[in-house]
């Protein structure tokens, strides 16, 4: 029997991480994958549920959590209501957020019989694939690191030139939520924080220096992160697989929302590739 349960843990930075957990009661540990959701997303985006739940069909435990400062509350996980926390989101903060959730699952008691605690692996779309590829490059508790359309870099999320000035004059630049309309705030020290971190957020250096088993996959279609940055990111590390879809855009054939039944079969793809990756 599947079972899924939801948990609020205490983040590094003052808001608390929202997370849930999917898997089959067999009382025996089982692979861990932690899913890490890209700009603009949540844990309950689209077909991800869709996703945990396969995922743990095939005996994973499967964890998803919010970013704490990704503008979902506890009461609205889905809308972007607190926009004065996305406005100070960061990628020291994501990586935080993460070692947060790799901690908690690593320490807790309440899953000694179905977590392998040991054979502990990540998982990010687009640009929570960059961050899972980072903290893999920091961390030697992770066995295998996947990203799903992910970022070759983050330099990319900051405007340029004349529009860098007024940001940092005004403190703020907005970017549309295409669903909801809403205007989304970026206060300053977002890029300072990338300024300040810029060593540790080289994904090209992370790579090079610690090359994680690490499985790629990316739609030839993708038009959001181009095909060039997965095969940026499979040179980068000799210890990479890559796996190209032929269509499925940046999403595999996803939504939101997504109403149906079952997975696009894109994004069922990818999770097979991803199952087999994990159990080889």
């Amino acid at each position: 029997m599947l079972s899924k349960k939801e948990f609020v843990i205490e983040g590094q930075h003052s808001r608390p991480i929202l997370i849930d957990v999917s898997y089959k009661n067999t009382y025996q540990p089982k692979p861990i994958i932690i899913f890490c959701h890209g700009y603009k997303g949540f844990k309950d985006w689209g077909a991800w549920n869709l996703a945990a739940q396969k995922f743990a069909e095939q005996n994973f435990f499967f964890i998803k959590f919010n970013f704490s400062h990704n503008g979902g509350t506890m009461e609205n996980p889905i809308d972007f209501p607190d926009l004065e926390a996305f406005a100070e989101d960061n990628f020291s903060k994501q990586l935080d957020d993460l070692q947060s959730v790799m901690d908690w699952i690593l320490t807790t008691k309440q899953f000694v019989n179905e977590a392998n605690v040991q054979d502990l692996n990540l998982l990010g779309h687009s640009r929570g694939g960059g961050i899972v590829l980072l903290k893999s490059g920091e961390s030697k508790q992770v066995s295998k690191v996947i990203s799903w359309g992910g970022v070759s870099d983050f330099e990319r999320a900051f405007p340029k030139g004349e529009k860098l000035k007024t940001w940092q004059e005004e403190d703020v630049f907005y970017v549309e939520n295409s669903r909801t309309k809403q205007q989304l705030p970026h206060h300053f020290q977002f890029y300072l924080d990338y300024k300040e971190n810029e060593n540790r957020f080289n994904l090209k250096k992370s790579l090079r220096q610690k090359k994680t088993s690490h499985l790629i996959v990316h739609a030839k279609d993708d038009t959001t992160v181009k095909i060039d940055d997965a095969e940026k990111l499979h040179q980068w590390n000799t210890n990479s697989e890559i796996f190209i879809l032929p269509k499925g855009g940046h999403t595999f054939g996803a939504k939101h929302p997504w109403d149906k039944n079952s997975l696009p079969e894109a994004l069922d793809q990818a999770i097979e590739k991803t199952i087999n990756f994990i159990k080889k």
